[in-house]
């Protein structure tokens, strides 16, 4: 599909129609998680996108249980540059992510 594009355990994953994924794009994916990116969204140069993390722990060791969370990415959206989008965040329809942005939570549809 796209050569450059890297894909870490591609599973559970969708791209919509006449969307457009740039060079450098990361997309983390876990098997018990979604990503799902909208019709005619375009995402860019060195975006990241990751469902998975980890709880915080105790001291002893601070990255505990792991966990993961789906991405849903509305139509139409632009995610700038090196943005990274984290499990859990809901990004609506018609939105724009500025560059270097850090998606922890949802963003609510462009009206």
């Amino acid at each position: 599909m796209w050569p450059w594009l890297g894909f870490l355990v591609a599973v559970k994953l969708h791209i919509g129609e006449q969307s457009w994924l740039s060079p450098g794009v990361l997309v983390h994916t876990h098997v018990l998680a979604d990503i799902k990116i909208g019709n005619f969204c375009d995402i860019g140069l060195g975006v990241e996108i990751m469902t998975s993390s980890h709880e915080i722990g105790p001291t002893a060791r601070r990255a505990c249980t792991g966990t993961a969370k789906s991405v849903f990415i509305g139509n139409g959206t632009w995610i700038g540059a090196k943005s990274i989008i984290l499990g859990g965040v809901t990004i609506g329809d018609g939105c724009v992510v500025a560059a270097g942005s850090r998606r922890m939570s949802a963003h609510r549809s462009f009206q």
